[in-house]
């Protein structure tokens, strides 16, 4: 899904500009920026589970683990 991504978003980008040697190159790297992003979305949301773990350990780490006042 992310490969059709990038093809659209490299010939949308190439009709919008032109079809030189320069925007040729600026379509690669604004495809592959977009394709970078959509994937680390994808990754946090893969993820998402486990960090919601994580930080509800945490807090109960620090809730149960304050300092005591002397």
């Amino acid at each position: 899904m992310i490969e059709l991504l990038f093809i659209l978003m490299f010939f949308g980008f190439l009709m919008f500009t032109g079809v030189t040697m320069v925007t040729f190159f600026l379509a690669i790297a604004a495809s592959l920026l977009f394709v970078f992003v959509v994937s680390m979305v994808g990754a946090v949301i893969k993820l998402l589970p486990w960090i919601v773990v994580a930080l509800i350990g945490l807090y109960i780490y620090k809730h149960y683990n304050k300092p005591s006042s002397y």
